[in-house]
């Protein structure tokens, strides 16, 4: 079973930045298509990125693009959230997510279409 275990969440001031770190085990990650959602309190639960297995697609919310960059190195089992100009409405708990069970080389945006969770990572944008 493939787990994962998101880091790099803390307190941060508006304009500044992050980068989240979701570390994966278990079976082999270059087979996954991975995401980064996020849940502001009193929130849904938000889409922010996503990236094929091979890291060739991704795909951003509007809400995020030029502003955030998500990567992934295949041998570390590792994938990236670097976020720069931070806002306070980019406070959130972020998640990560892996899709197993697609075998296409495609990022997703839907929820739905992850199967497997982190534990989630706060991050908090603030003066």
């Amino acid at each position: 079973q493939v787990q994962l275990v998101e880091s790099g969440g803390g307190l941060v001031q508006p304009g500044g930045s992050l980068r989240l770190s979701c570390a994966a085990s278990g079976r082999p990650f270059r087979n996954y298509a991975m995401g980064w959602f996020r849940q502001a309190p009193g929130k849904e639960r938000e889409f922010v990125v996503g990236i094929s297995r091979s890291g060739g697609s991704t795909s951003y919310a509007d809400s995020v693009k030029g502003r955030f960059t998500i990567s992934r190195d295949n041998v570390k089992n590792t994938v990236y959230l670097q976020m720069n100009s931070l806002k306070p409405e980019d406070t959130a708990t972020y998640y990560c997510a892996a899709n197993t069970f697609y075998g296409g080389d495609a990022y997703y945006t839907r929820g739905s279409l992850y199967d497997v969770w982190g534990q989630g990572t706060q991050v908090t944008v603030s003066s």
